[in-house]
């Protein structure tokens, strides 16, 4: 009899294991997910600079001269030229980005080859929007149209 009453608490102390092993999994799993899931709930704003890129490129446009061109590597003439080109050709504003901060964009890009991450932290915008106007301004100056040189004079 105490043989069978063994083996009947050993069954017992398996089960109660197995269900304590069940719960710990259970309670893991439920852990993981919060810790995955908390970034998509607990929005912190990334680009949080005093300093926007429309107001940083304004201030270029407004301060010293050679500032303009240390920066986005042109003097102020030309990147007045080459956004009067722009609007010629039939570019234009987005809904949030000038076009002065469209050409900075890739100016600057092209300036300092940086990655588009550390563009983007500059003009305090996203890497898909980085992108995108590099390759819009890429295709706009580049490819579309051959700018002739005695604009830039």
């Amino acid at each position: 009899m105490s043989d069978s009453s063994s083996e009947g608490e050993l069954e017992e102390q398996h089960q109660v294991f197995l269900l304590q092993m069940a719960g710990m999994a259970i309670v893991a799993a439920a852990t993981a997910a919060l810790v995955y899931a908390a970034p998509l709930y607990d929005k912190t704003p990334y680009h949080t600079s005093a300093l926007s890129g429309e107001e940083w490129v304004k201030e270029l446009i407004n301060g010293h001269p050679e500032r303009i061109r240390c920066e986005l590597g042109v003097h102020k003439h030309v990147f007045q030229a080459l956004i009067a080109y722009l609007k010629n050709i039939g570019h234009s504003h987005s809904r949030y980005v000038t076009i002065e901060e469209q050409l900075s964009i890739f100016l600057y890009k092209c300036v300092t080859g940086l990655s588009v991450r550390h563009v983007g932290e500059r003009f305090q915008r996203s890497n898909d929007t980085i992108s995108r106007y590099v390759f819009l301004a890429h295709h706009q100056i580049i490819t579309d149209h051959y700018i002739p040189i005695a604009i830039l004079r």
